[in-house]
């Protein structure tokens, strides 16, 4: 039986990784912080899952869900859990998820914390694109769906094109986005006022994101999405750290550049449209959650998964803490994640302005 064995250096306490080797040669890079924050975030969105299923105007008790969930629970518990109040969660789940890598990818390709998808204008692609659906062409939900994710894929493309020189800068991106974000929100006011009553308060109703009325047909596509982008994420990880410290760096290390770089942001932008199309555009989740999941593990990188594991408890911890102060389904979800959201840019805005990187 072979033993895996880790050297002196490696269970240095002043080192920050932990390389565990094992047989054949193989390793695995393994930094504690981060795993334990990792699986921290991971137990909290189960907790909150759990209470949020619990939460409404039918009252159940934690341990009354545990129990549905596993099949023991009265036909009464049943039907609201399984039917009514898990679909909401798992795509409060998958949504936060979504969200979280794709501001994760975003803000490292870009090398600014600023570079997230609400600010570079995916989100109010997929905005017209719902919007178009609804307004112009009186569409069902898979309509504006399917115009939601058109609208963000095409929207990705344009900017990608337009910020495209030579490469992609960080800071070029970010303007590029912030310019598409005006126009299309102007684009966004004209279609509403082409709209009739019932179509604009429709419309008003998808813009703010909310998680009210989610079924597993929102669950499916999306877990799907899911399920294919995040490994193809995660398998990019070596990538994109070393694209961190620079194109030149990266390339010298033996990495495909505009390659990894295309790919990358095409995946973020999938995961992005996809959470747009099943709960409307939530905004700053993509953007506070990697950055307080950086400050929770305290190491350099990406941190993909834990910044997806934060987007979750995030989002988690917003619906219920609506549904708790203003009873369910009264105040969208997208409205209170956009009021702490707003403090949270505010506050980085300052930050980054007295860094000097601003």
């Amino acid at each position: 039986m072979t033993r895996t064995t880790v050297t002196k250096a490696e269970k240095s306490p002043r080192s920050r990784s932990r390389v565990l080797r094992g047989p054949g040669g193989t390793a695995l890079r393994v930094q504690p912080r981060a795993l334990a924050a990792g699986l921290l975030l991971a137990a909290v969105a189960l907790v909150m899952a759990v209470v949020l299923i619990g939460t409404g105007d039918f009252q159940i008790a934690p341990w009354d869900v545990v129990r549905t969930l596993l099949g023991r629970g009265s036909p009464a518990d049943d039907f609201i859990v399984n039917d009514l109040r898990l679909p909401r969660v798992s795509v409060a789940l998958l949504v936060g998820a979504s969200l979280g890598m794709a501001g994760a990818v975003f803000q490292s390709v870009s090398r600014n914390p600023l570079g997230s998808p609400d600010l570079l204008g995916f989100g109010y692609g997929s905005a017209v694109g719902a919007l178009t659906a609804i307004i112009v062409f009186h569409g069902g939900s898979t309509a504006v769906a399917a115009g939601a994710v058109v609208g963000g894929l095409l929207t990705g493309a344009a900017v990608y094109l337009l910020a495209y020189k030579q490469g992609i800068h960080g800071y070029r991106l970010v303007l590029v986005g912030i310019g598409a974000s005006a126009m299309l929100i102007a684009l966004i006011q004209y279609l509403l006022t082409k709209a009739k009553l019932v179509e604009a308060t429709r419309a008003m109703v998808w813009l703010t994101g909310s998680l009210a009325g989610r079924d597993w047909s929102q669950v499916w596509p999306l877990l799907a999405t899911c399920a294919v982008v995040f490994p193809l994420v995660l398998g990019q990880g070596r990538a994109l750290r070393m694209m961190e410290m620079g194109d030149d760096a990266a390339h010298a290390l033996g990495v495909r550049v505009e390659r990894s770089r295309l790919l990358l942001m095409a995946a973020a932008i999938v995961l992005t449209t996809a959470a747009a199309a099943a709960a409307g555009p939530i905004s700053f989740v993509a953007l506070a959650a990697p950055q307080l999941a950086r400050r929770l593990t305290r190491s350099p990188g990406p941190n993909l998964l834990t910044g997806a594991l934060m987007g979750a408890v995030v989002l988690l911890v917003s619906d219920w803490a609506s549904q708790r102060a203003f009873g369910a389904d009264r105040l969208p979800v997208g409205v209170v994640t956009g009021l702490v959201g707003g403090v949270y840019l505010l506050w980085l805005l300052v930050t980054e302005r007295k860094a000097g990187r601003v």
